[in-house]
This record gives structure tokens, C-alpha cells and sequence, in this order.
């Protein structure tokens, strides 16, 4: 049999392939890692004042060399420290008594900690409480007085109401509209609460993304270092005391060095019964792209959804919930429960907001 000489020159060519894909697998299967920043769509909306939105910044510092989280905490601060911004920080909608509480946590990928802080009153910042959480203490949650003071004693400013002049008359106006005798019923109080937040809502008082409002954000460098962290304060009018997924590790975020990151906001309760952040991020290591590990969260939240009020006549839920979802090669992805939802998107091609893929249209 006759051989040619382009065959024989390709079987050689294959030999040597072969052994140094062997030797050296990281170089023949390692695909380019792209640093992204991605958010909430409200992440390239508020800039405080600024010239920036929190995924440009977070995104410029961290290509500069930055840490991941620094950079992403940097990118967030703007949203909690604006007022116009009423679902983060300073001037977020207060909880039912008129204070506002705040929520946060992150996790640092590389170095596998994380921290947390809930119902945190006095602090415009509570991402940068969360983080000194985790940087000096063996905790991963402080709430409520034990976390003001924890922040006290590393030198935060602590302000007597966090309220703006905005935030407190849509407060008033909220109470206004509630029945006289709504704290005396604890079943009617949870019924007329929503009803009347989403009367105000349809009246355009208040954003319809602001009664479930939150950040989340999450960034990989071309080292491929994850960082996550999410910053709220919390759901619109809320039951003093009440914490969301937004604080919970495995619910509002969840970050794996080696797999990727998710994070969410929208319905906190439906989120944390099924922890679907930690869902999500084993589903990326199960091989699922982003979107799809992000709908199958999703799909099981719609499952575990059965009460009537929570529930459209079509039998789909009722409420908003978004996921955010990146993994170890800067793929990511937004999934909404149903239409309508963006997310904010940071990276060698400028910030934008990209739609969310929906899981009912």
C-alpha cells in the first residue's frame, strides 16, 4: 500500500501532538478566561452623582489590578450611598415601623471567605460591614445591634435614621393607606402590605423594582478570581426584623472559585427555600451553562410554589425573582421569572443592560 507524503508528515505531526497534550493538558484544553462584571439591572443605572455606574467601576478598578471584591464593593457603594436609589442603602424603602434595615453579604472566591450583616440600621455601606465580617472574624452573620456595634468599633459612622425625605413620605403614604388595625392581625398584615405596596406601584410612587430592590453583583479577573456580593435593604415595608435571602449564603449569593457565582433578587422567601444560588453554582458544575442552570433554579421555585396568593390564574408565581449567574470562563447569563427584567453588564466592550432569559413569557 502506498503511503503519501502529506500523510505521513500529518501522522508525524499527531505523534508529537500527542505526548505534549499529555505532558501539558492545561495548555491544549484551557479556553481564555473573560473578565466581566455583571449585575442587577440597576447596576448601570444610578451613579450618584458621578460619572460611573457600579459595573463600570467595579470593572475599571478590577482590571487595574484591583482586588475582585474591593472592586466589586467599590461598584455597589454607589448604588447604597444614592438617594435616588430606594431599594439599596441610604433612602431605601423603610420596613413598617419607619426604620430602614439593611442586609448584605459577600464571598471571596480565591480565598474562600465570606461575611454578612442583617438588619443593620445607622450604616449607608453594610457590603463594607459584610466584608470586615469576614476579614476579622471566624463569622460568617452578625444582625441587628450586635452588628452596629461590631461596625461602631471599627469606625463606621453611625447615623440615627437612614431615611430621606423621599423615602419617609412614601413610607407616610403607605400608612396612610393601611388599616388602622393592620398590626393587630398578623394574617391581614401580610395581605394588606403587598396589596398596598403594589397599589402603590400601579400609582407609580414607588419603582416596581424597589419593592423586592436589591444589587447583586459579581466579577471575574483574566486570573479567573470570582467574588460576589449582593446589598439590600430588604422588601418594601417589611415586618421589623424580617431578613431576606440577600444576607444568606446559598440564597441571595453564592460563589465557588472554581465554578462560578450566582446571586439574586426579587422574592427572598421563595429564593431561600430552595437556596437556588447554591443551586445554581452545582448546577455549573454539573457542566450547565449559565442560562440554563439559572432556568433550572427557577423551574424549581415554580414547583414549590403552591399557595393560591401566590400564584397567577394561570397557575405561574406571582412574584418577581431574578438570577444573576457567571461562571469560571466569564460566561454569564440573567434568568427572570417571567418577561421584562435586564441585567447590567460590564466589560471589554463597555457597560450595557442585556435582557434576562424568562422562564414564562
Amino acid at each position: 500500500m502506498s503511503v503519501s507524503r502529506r500523510t505521513l508528515l500529518a501522522g508525524a505531526a499527531g505523534a508529537a501532538v500527542a505526548p505534549m497534550a499529555r505532558a501539558f493538558p492545561e495548555i491544549m484544553i484551557r479556553s481564555e478566561i473573560k473578565p466581566v462584571v455583571i449585575s442587577s439591572g440597576n447596576g448601570n443605572i444610578f451613579k450618584n452623582g458621578g460619572t460611573e455606574t457600579c459595573v463600570q467601576k467595579a470593572y475599571r478598578l478590577m482590571m487595574s489590578g484591583e482586588d475582585v471584591l474591593d472592586s466589586l464593593i467599590e461598584g455597589v457603594n454607589i448604588l447604597e450611598l444614592d438617594p435616588l436609589e430606594t431599594s439599596v442603602g441610604y433612602g431605601g424603602i423603610p420596613n413598617a415601623e419607619g426604620v430602614v434595615q439593611l442586609d448584605s453579604c459577600c464571598m471571596h472566591g480565591p480565598k474562600k471567605w465570606a461575611g454578612g450583616v442583617a438588619c443593620l440600621e445607622g450604616i449607608r455601606t453594610p457590603s463594607k460591614v459584610a466584608r470586615e465580617v469576614a476579614r476579622q472574624t471566624d463569622h460568617h452573620l452578625i444582625v441587628g445591634k450586635g452588628a452596629q456595634e461590631f461596625a461602631r468599633g471599627l469606625g463606621f459612622t453611625i447615623e440615627d435614621d437612614l431615611n430621606t425625605p423621599h423615602s419617609r413620605s412614601v413610607w407616610q403614604e403607605w400608612k396612610r393607606r393601611t388599616d388602622p388595625d393592620h398590626y393587630l392581625d398578623p394574617k391581614k398584615r401580610g395581605e394588606d402590605s403587598l396589596r398596598v405596596a403594589l397599589e402603590m406601584v400601579s400609582e407609580g410612587i414607588i419603582d416596581p423594582l424597589h419593592v423586592y430592590g436589591t444589587i447583586n453583583c459579581d466579577g471575574i479577573n483574566a486570573k479567573g478570581e470570582i467574588c460576589g456580593v449582593t446589598t439590600t435593604s430588604g422588601l418594601a415595608f417589611k415586618i421589623p426584623g424580617r431578613v431576606g435571602d440577600s444576607p444568606i449564603l446559598g440564597a441571595g449569593l453564592y460563589v465557588d472559585q472554581e465554578v462560578g457565582a450566582a446571586g439574586s433578587t426579587g422574592r427572598g422567601e421563595a429564593n431561600l427555600y430552595g437556596l437556588c444560588s447554591f443551586l445554581i453554582v452545582e448546577e455549573l458544575r454539573r457542566g450547565l451553562h449559565p442560562k440554563d442552570a439559572g432556568i433550572s433554579a427557577l423551574k424549581r421555585v415554580a414547583r414549590n410554589t403552591i399557595e393560591k396568593r401566590l400564584l397567577t390564574k394561570e397557575g405561574h408565581p406571582n412574584f418577581g425573582l431574578q438570577f444573576y449567574v457567571l461562571d469560571a470562563k466569564g460566561r454569564h447569563a440573567g434568568v427572570t421569572m417571567s418577561g421584562g427584567a435586564g441585567y447590567a453588564v460590564c466589560d471589554d466592550n463597555g457597560p450595557r443592560i442585556e435582557p434576562c432569559e424568562a422562564l414564562f413569557h
